[in-house]
């Protein structure tokens, strides 16, 4: 690493530090500093339970409780022990701690916005954003499944289809391609995965169920921003065990030449190659491995 590496870097955490006013008193303007508003924001969000809050913001115990005092000395959050397990506690916005969540996401949408604005590329500044966030966050990942027809697997599956149509000599066109039935691809037939990582999908892939002895993996994508970082194991490693799950003892793929990358990735993951065993005009190249 050289020493411009590193200085760039802290350039960098300079630069965010002070564009998201990290260090402000009162962040946004709302007479609080950052800390208790990003836990405003996790339980805004849905993440009630205190111990996950601590561990997703990576505060210790004590700041934790802290934060949360002062929240609820505000009278935007209530604090109840679990039913179950008294050593845990659960944490609810009240009505006053709803207004005060939309207030923030409202600023904090303007502050996005005035920010994107003011580049000449906005669409390369959001991707050096998410290649940044994803490299940050990526130990944070969680597979889900989830039904095709869940927005963020219709944005990844878009998203796939046009990158296929820019790599293809001929363009690509889904409703040419043996594209699967959605329910071919829910249990109990078989299953569709997204990455998942702060609320963003980053890859997907499906588990496309057949009546012909064996399975087939659909749809496999990592967003450029997560690519060369293991993320396509893991969506394979969690689709192989979801046909697993289900009884299914053998998988089948195909890709295409033009995508040496899967190809490579195949071989060198105990995939065998197979020939042709679709009639699917796009892909090339066929595998199968049994589990």
């Amino acid at each position: 690493m050289t020493i411009d590496a590193i200085a760039r870097t802290r350039r960098f955490h300079r630069a965010v530090t002070s564009e998201v006013g990290a260090l402000d008193s009162s962040f946004l303007g709302r007479g609080r500093p950052l800390g208790p508003a990003r836990v405003l924001h996790a339980i805004g969000n849905g993440v009630s339970d205190v111990a996950e809050i601590r561990a997703h913001l990576k505060l210790d115990s004590g700041l934790m409780s802290r934060l949360l005092r002062g929240l609820e000395d505000e009278g935007l959050v209530t604090v109840t022990a679990s039913e179950n397990d008294a050593r845990r506690r659960s944490a609810a916005l009240t009505p006053a701690g709803e207004v005060e969540f939309a207030e923030y996401e409202a600023l904090s949408d303007q502050q996005a916005g005035a920010i994107l604005s003011r580049h000449p590329h906005p669409e390369a500044l959001l991707q050096a954003m998410d290649l940044v966030a994803t490299a940050l966050g990526f130990d944070r990942t969680a597979i889900q499944r989830v039904p095709p027809s869940d927005p963020r697997a219709q944005q990844c599956l878009a998203t796939y289809y046009g990158e296929l149509a820019q790599r293809f000599s001929g363009g690509f066109d889904v409703a040419l391609s043996a594209d699967p039935e959605a329910r071919d691809m829910e249990p109990p037939r078989g299953a569709f995965l997204l990455a998942v990582l702060d609320g963003m999908a980053i890859g997907c892939a499906g588990l496309k169920g057949t009546d012909k002895g064996y399975a087939e993996v659909k749809r496999v994508w990592v967003a450029p921003s997560a690519r060369r970082m293991g993320l396509a194991g893991l969506l394979m490693r969690a689709i192989e065990d979801e046909a697993r799950g289900l009884g299914i003892g053998t998988l089948r793929l195909d890709t295409n030449s033009a995508l040496p990358e899967a190809v490579r990735f195949y071989r060198k993951s105990g995939w065998t190659e197979i020939p042709r065993f679709n009639d699917d005009p796009y892909p090339d190249v066929f595998f199968e491995k049994h589990l």
